[in-house]
């Protein structure tokens, strides 16, 4: 929803340096010579930041409920959290395929199979998920961003960067088109031999066009998250040029969109998206079909210069990119430079490492404790102070006697067989 990021290769260890943090399997991370410990701790808590996020918009009260700093968190929590999330796969598929440089001969091929066997395992999982809870589980939508990824492993850091660019540019404008021909009796004439539609109401249409997380536009932030993933993070440069695009990014797409489509609409369409993302349905911004199964809504040409969450603008995507730059960057420059910082958020961290269990465990508390959804009804932000402590508290005891995750386990065992290819 938003409600949207988490075998291992180990470097070799440098002379009286500490050993290598655990990392996420989730979310592939393997990792290859080079990256400094700061800068995979850093990718942890960005990727706990973008599963709390999720909270803040599944759990936590809507915006109108909201005001002063927690205003501020339930606004950057709506559609940035997904973003980051997504954005966070796109770089633990660059820890699978190779870091700095691509896998090649055999290791390349058994890295493309794990990632093809995740996305098939995500796919599924996430279709189970929607069965129950609706559109707004965005793992089926991550085995897809896997599979249409899977040519791009191999490609350069400033490639990536323009692909990714590139998307940012046509794909909105292309799935506004693409929408407005797919119409209503179409739409159910394609739904009616999807077998993933009958099983979850989010079929083939869905996840590559008009749900929550269309593979279209949502393509953007994945390759965005690939193109960091070529990078070294450690760097000082590079972070700081990152924190310059970043910022630039989110200036200028915001303030195009504000500039262009005036302040209401801006307001409004973030108020769509923080009231949508609490409740599973469609923003009516997104142009997304409803999960009730109504009628695909009209879209005005002019919604394409808004820039509020999930709206899928390409001032939308170029914004929450800058977004997640800012904060993946911001998480790896704390972790490297502020040791004391690094060992007191080690719970929160490891969070980061197992962020499939938390993304999912909190949908089967939700079931389990009847806990409500933020909705306008949902005025306290307790409910949610207690999920993000459970989080906690469970992932900093089961650290301390396991590698991985309960969900990343069996996900890393379901890729063994990978390992036969040749």
């Amino acid at each position: 929803m938003t409600q949207t990021q988490p075998p291992q290769e180990t470097s070799a260890p440098r002379e009286n340096a500490p050993p290598p943090p655990r990392t996420s399997p989730e979310a592939a991370v393997a990792v290859s010579p080079g990256p400094s410990m700061g800068r995979l701790v850093g990718v942890d808590l960005a990727r706990a930041l973008a599963v709390f996020g999720m909270y803040v918009v599944h759990i936590g009260p809507p915006l109108s409920a909201t005001s002063g700093v927690a205003r501020w968190i339930r606004y950057l929590s709506d559609g940035h959290s997904s973003v980051l999330f997504a954005t966070l796969a796109g770089f633990s598929l660059m820890l699978l395929a190779g870091r700095r440089e691509p896998k090649t001969g055999l290791a390349g091929r058994q890295a493309r199979a794990r990632i093809a066997i995740r996305a098939v395992v995500l796919l599924a999982l996430g279709t189970v998920m929607a069965m129950e809870y609706g559109g707004v589980i965005i793992l089926g939508f991550y085995g897809v961003y896997f599979l249409l990824a899977l040519p791009l492993v191999r490609l350069r850091a400033r490639t990536l960067a323009i692909i990714a660019a590139t998307f940012a540019l046509v794909a909105p404008q292309l799935a506004f088109v693409l929408n407005s021909l797919v119409t209503d009796p179409i739409r159910r004439s394609v739904n009616a031999y999807d077998p993933l539609h009958r099983l979850s109401d989010v079929g083939v249409l869905d996840l590559l066009l008009s749900g929550f997380y269309p593979a279209l536009t949502w393509m953007s932030f994945v390759i965005a998250g690939m193109a960091l993933g070529r990078l070294d993070l450690s760097s000082g440069t590079v972070q700081r040029r990152l924190a310059a695009l970043g910022a630039a990014l989110t200036a200028a797409a915001y303030g195009m969109s504000l500039l262009l489509a005036g302040k209401d609409a801006l307001r409004s369409m973030a108020e769509d998206g923080s009231s949508s993302g609490s409740s599973g349905s469609m923003p009516p911004g997104s142009g997304s079909m409803p999960l009730d199964g109504g009628s695909f809504p009209e879209m005005p040409a002019s919604s394409l210069l808004t820039a509020g969450p999930h709206s899928g603008t390409t001032f939308d995507i170029i914004g929450s990119v800058g977004v997640a730059i800012l904060v993946i960057v911001g998480a790896t420059v704390l972790m490297d430079r502020l040791p004391r910082l690094r060992r007191l958020a080690k719970p929160v961290i490891a969070v980061g490492t197992m962020s499939l269990t938390a993304y999912v465990g909190h949908f089967l508390a939700q079931s389990a404790l009847s806990t409500p959804a933020g909705t306008s009804t949902q005025q306290s932000w307790g409910p949610l102070l207690m999920y993000v402590l459970g989080a906690i508290v469970f992932a900093a005891v089961w650290s301390r006697f396991f590698r991985r995750g309960p969900l990343e386990y069996l996900l890393n065992a379901a890729t063994k067989p990978a390992k036969h290819i040749r």
